[in-house]
């Protein structure tokens, strides 16, 4: 494909080289291989399932990597819109019907008072019509209350972020999302000078009004929790969006001009990658408790990372073991071998036929790389990705985050796998992403890329093919050292749809 001059100046502003134009319409045109799959990974095969001992050994490991000065960043992906939150409130409000005609509908109005965000509705009702909800619900003016919570001349629920959504009840008020991280930040992540490190992903067009929050809230919460915040944002950057394409593989273009997506949260890895931190903690921003039921969330948080840091230290003192090329004696070697298989679920391939040179060689690449722990969840019908072990080109193992479209369902026995898996991702991570010697990782060198996702988009009536990056915790930490913990439920409460906010979890 030739590029014109208008082309070329469009790729310049937006931070993407030719050859990646190029690569992107490849991977969009031949498509990305599936996986290849071991076993899905379960308790006692790729999973930890949590001891009384592990427990209060991972804590205590925390707690002293805290106090010993441990750099900790929790970073919290917070540019997605609500919409969809309210994909059924606004069908009703552009819908024909007048009343609500079906359980979302009717469970929403009757539990509408139990939301948090119930005193500024009642009071934007009053602004907009005189009249408070109560009086509007026995008008049957059902769609004057939901155009109150969702229309810019309400409390325009429809337009903001999550982040910016009054979620949970507190003594006095309400406290949005964003609130929540901070509260939650103060309990695991303090340092050993009372530093909470946050760092916020937003979108170009919220970033104003979550600054306008955080200066808002900050003073008051540090006062409560009796700790510094230290809060970041960083956005999106334009070099990951991916090009969309037609059909027939020729890139997709309005007035001319070469169309571009947002590349998805893979491309988030470019912007943990300019963290700087020890250990880096991953939540999305819709998944928090208020303060009356964040007991497990909090233990967990340090049972996971007590874990990470254990580890870590122990892969990086065979790394100072290995450096250089050096080869220790035999025993040790098998001590290795026994960590990568045991600890790191990394079975390695034809190692009895290496030499203790290759061995040595061979090993110290697999230790020296990121490493995470993620939190997996009992699987009981929540929707996520979930863990699997993998066979990796150079034949050996390792653990994976994948969604259903890296499995080949046609394969009767990935299928199988499939279905048989036991947990899923709830999304809680936390990362270790310096080397050995302190020094940090460029983390764009461990994402696989070909573990991307193709979706079919429509715009202006044209059907598309849009190219979505390796996720964040799928394939652009696929050649990380990964490690599972089973985790309890409690941790993982989720707003999918605003009446998920009138789950027991959710009411303060």
């Amino acid at each position: 494909m030739n590029l014109s001059e208008k082309d070329i100046k469009h790729l310049a502003t937006k931070g993407i080289s030719e050859e990646k134009l190029h690569a992107q319409l490849r991977m969009l045109k031949e498509g990305f291989p599936f996986l290849k799959l071991v076993a899905p990974a379960t308790i006692g095969n790729g999973i930890i399932e949590v001891t009384p001992a592990i427990e209060a050994d991972s804590v205590r490991i925390w707690n002293e990597f805290l106090a010993s000065g441990g750099k900790v960043v929790k970073m919290v992906p917070a540019s997605g819109a609500a919409s969809r939150m309210f994909k059924d409130l606004f069908a009703f409000l552009n819908g024909e019907t007048k009343t609500p005609d079906n359980a979302f509908l009717k469970d929403f109005f009757a539990g509408i008072e139990k939301f948090a965000f119930f005193p500024a509705l009642n009071a934007a009702a009053i602004r907009l019509y005189g009249k408070s909800v109560d009086t509007l619900v026995k008008e049957n003016r059902y769609k004057d209350v939901v155009a109150a919570l969702l229309n810019p001349e309400g409390l325009n629920y429809g337009q903001l972020p999550k982040a910016l959504l009054e979620f949970h009840k507190i003594l006095g008020g309400a406290r949005v999302s964003l609130a929540e991280h901070l509260a939650e930040g103060a309990a695991y992540v303090a340092d050993n000078k009372g530093k909470v490190r946050i760092h916020f992903t937003v979108s170009p067009e919220h970033r104003a009004l979550v600054e306008q929050k955080l200066e808002e809230i900050k003073g008051s919460m540090e006062r409560q929790n009796g700790v510094e915040y230290e809060i970041s944002l960083s956005e999106q950057k334009p070099s990951t969006d991916t090009v969309a394409a037609l059909e027939n593989g020729e890139p997709y273009r309005e007035d001319g001009e070469l169309f571009f997506r947002p590349g998805g949260h893979g491309a988030l890895i470019e912007n943990l990658n300019d963290i700087d931190a020890d250990v880096v903690f991953i939540k999305n921003i819709d998944n928090v408790v208020p303060d009356s039921k964040r007991e497990a969330t909090v233990k967990f948080k340090k049972i996971i990372g007590g874990i990470l840091v254990g580890l870590k230290q122990k892969a990086n003192d065979y790394c100072r073991l290995l450096e250089g090329g050096k080869t220790p004696a035999p025993e040790k070697l098998d001590e290795i071998e026994k960590f990568l298989s045991h600890n790191l679920n990394i079975r390695v391939a034809g190692a009895e036929k290496m030499t203790p040179e290759e061995k040595a060689k061979y090993f110290f690449t697999k230790l020296n790389r990121p490493m995470r722990v993620c939190g997996m969840v009992k699987n009981e019908g929540e929707p996520g990705g979930g863990p699997f072990v993998v066979v990796e080109e150079d034949g050996s193992t390792s653990l994976q985050i994948l969604e259903s479209v890296q499995i080949d369902l046609s394969d009767k026995r990935s299928a199988e796998m499939l279905k048989n898996s036991s947990h899923f991702n709830p999304v809680d991570l936390v990362c270790a992403i310096k080397d050995y010697k302190g020094n940090p990782f460029d983390l764009t060198l461990y994402v696989d890329e070909t573990t991307g996702f193709i979706s079919s988009k429509s715009r202006k009536g044209i059907e598309f093919k849009a190219l979505e990056l390796p996720g964040l915790w799928n394939g652009a930490m696929s050649r990380w050292n990964t490690v599972f913990v089973e985790v309890s439920p409690e941790t993982f409460t989720p707003v999918k749809t605003v009446n998920d906010l009138l789950r027991p979890a959710h009411q303060a």
